[in-house]
């Protein structure tokens, strides 16, 4: 029983051939993550959904809230969207009171007003109305990041 102990050369050496290589080049996965992560950055804004209004801007500060708020939309053509669907003028006011019959009343539900700025000032304010006559008093008018006051 002898053992071949070589010429101290090892694995390695010798005329035996190459050994596997026991590590992994993580370059190309790195690179293929990077590739990813911008693809991901610029498609990421673009995936936002939702009615398109272009909203004015305030200073005010935004409102603490701890239940999911009823988005009402009216966009530059004056349609009016409530959760992203487009409901007619009487179809709006059935839904809003079957949204204000819903609601708890010690903690009624927070609407947020959300009108084009190019809008008749009239047409915003039609909305409220319905809005007041449903019951639902809560309403907070949406708009963009602070601006300097003209």
């Amino acid at each position: 029983m002898g053992m071949n102990m070589g010429s101290g050369i090892g694995r390695r050496g010798g005329s035996r051939g190459r050994a596997p290589m026991a590590e992994i080049n993580v370059t190309p996965f790195v690179d293929v993550m990077l590739v990813l992560l911008i693809i991901f950055m610029v498609t990421a804004p673009l995936l936002v959904t939702g009615v398109p209004v272009d909203l004015p801007e305030s200073r005010a500060n935004a409102l603490e809230q701890e239940q999911e708020p009823v988005q009402i939309s009216i966009d530059t053509e004056g349609r009016v969207f409530v959760d992203d669907e487009e409901l007619s003028r009487g179809a709006l006011e059935s839904r809003l009171r079957d949204i204000a019959a819903e609601q708890d009343p010690e903690d009624p539900r927070q609407i947020m007003l959300r009108g084009d700025k190019t809008l008749d000032y009239g047409l915003i304010m039609g909305v409220m109305g319905e809005l007041n006559r449903a019951g639902l008093s809560r309403v907070s008018l949406v708009t963009t990041g602070s601006s300097e006051t003209p």
